[in-house]
């Protein structure tokens, strides 16, 4: 995977009363790409649930550039920006623009595995590893030992 961008409609209901994108949605959509793009490099939430295993988030944050409105013509990029060797611990950023050229939004979030049954930080398997690699990277992407 070279890039990962979608686009997603502003629906009535995504607005605050001050008729801009409710600061919610955002993450909601973070999240929304994030398992579309796992699932597209092979870690659908049916594999995840046979391994028992998901995705957790440590931190995420959102820097706000400039408001959206109902009718803007959006698009989510999602990239890798570092992890460790074993894909253990990660960090993703989703850049959001509006009308093509707008950068609207950066969200930034570091994120790990849980072993659902122990409650614990784990490593995921090797088939997981490898659908890692094919998530993609920032310019400045680096490994973390």
């Amino acid at each position: 995977m070279s890039q990962f961008t979608r686009a997603i409609e502003i629906r009535w209901s995504d607005l605050d009363p001050n008729q801009h994108l409710r600061h919610s949605v955002y993450y909601d959509w973070g999240a929304y790409m994030r398992m579309v793009m796992l699932s597209e490099a092979g870690m659908t939430t049916q594999a995840l649930q046979q391994i028992g295993i998901g995705p957790i988030l440590l931190r995420e944050e959102c820097v706000f550039r400039r408001e959206l409105h109902f009718g803007d013509a959006v698009s989510i990029n999602v990239q890798l920006v570092r992890c460790k060797r074993d894909m253990s611990r990660w960090t993703m950023r989703h850049e959001i623009y509006k009308n093509g050229d707008t950068l609207s939004a950066i969200i930034t979030i570091d994120g790990a595995w849980i072993d659902i049954a122990k409650r614990k930080l784990a490593v995921p398997p090797e088939n997981f590893q490898q659908g890692f690699h094919l998530i993609p990277k920032t310019a400045d992407f680096q490994f973390e030992d």
